[in-house]
């Protein structure tokens, strides 16, 4: 596929989907959304990659839908519907991507843009980047993981705030609440995201996807011990790897454990 609203590109393990669109804000149309669903399948498939790293060009990481590719919108539109569906689908895809993957907030994140930045498995931001639901500035409201996924990151109350306000939150106060896990000043975004993507990297992509696995499963559990059995039992899975071996191996041996992802 011709790509004219992403751009992707590898480099050391890691790959990067940059939303390139930026007279648009990168806002998410039909075709973006077809373009980062393929990309997504080629990075998965590729063999080579170990973290994806999704950012946007120009003043804005993603600034939602755009409203004017979706068509419009009457009450009940079959057609609103089914670009929603179709964003669920993209965003399911990035969720369970079976490797890291961190959202580079380099700008505006706003409603369907946040959204996005909250499937990933990790938020950095740039810091002069600014946040928002702002579904509720336009009478609209949550679709793509607003109301579900916001309170597990945030807390109910606080998420409930961003929800209802609509007001638009510095990085740098998402990064005190731990949404945000590390701010990098706006000229260090790519190169200090692609370190950090780099570290992980190396290690072992067996055990991050089943990590990523086990946080994701643990979280649906309704007691402790449930989790605790899933996290045993991976144990006995993981335990017959190479990369445990090898991991082990390697520590004994005070070297660098060379990983291959079985």
């Amino acid at each position: 596929m011709k790509y004219t609203c992403i751009e992707l590109r590898r480099e050391n393990r890691v790959a990067w989907i940059t939303l390139a669109k930026p007279d648009a804000l990168n806002a998410l149309s039909p075709d973006m959304l077809d373009e980062i669903a393929h990309a997504l399948e080629s990075v998965k498939g590729d063999g080579e990659t170990r973290v994806l790293v999704i950012t946007g060009t120009g003043r804005a990481f993603c600034a939602g839908a755009d409203l004017k590719g979706v068509g419009a919108s009457t009450a009940g539109g079959e057609g609103p519907l089914e670009f929603l569906a179709k964003v669920h689908r993209v965003f399911e895809r990035v969720r369970t991507l079976p490797l890291p993957v961190i959202a580079a907030v380099n700008g505006l994140a706003m409603g369907g843009g946040l959204e996005l930045a909250m499937h990933c498995d990790i938020v950095v931001a740039s810091d002069t980047a600014k946040l928002a639901d702002a579904h509720s500035n336009f009478g609209v409201i949550p679709g793509c993981g607003g109301a579900a996924l916001l309170p597990r990151l945030v807390g109910p109350a606080y998420a409930k705030y961003l929800l209802f306000s609509g007001e638009s939150v510095p990085a740098a106060e998402l990064h005190r609440i731990g949404f945000v896990s590390k701010l990098y000043a706006a000229d260090q975004l790519v190169t200090g995201t692609q370190a950090l993507a780099e570290r992980i990297a190396e290690k072992s992509p067996l055990g991050l996807r089943i990590t990523k696995r086990l946080v994701a499963d643990g979280l649906e559990q309704r007691d402790i011990s449930a989790a605790l059995k899933l996290e045993l039992e991976a144990n006995a899975e993981y335990g017959r790897s190479f990369d445990m071996t090898e991991g082990m191996t390697a520590f004994a041996e005070r070297r660098k454990p060379q990983f291959r992802g079985c």
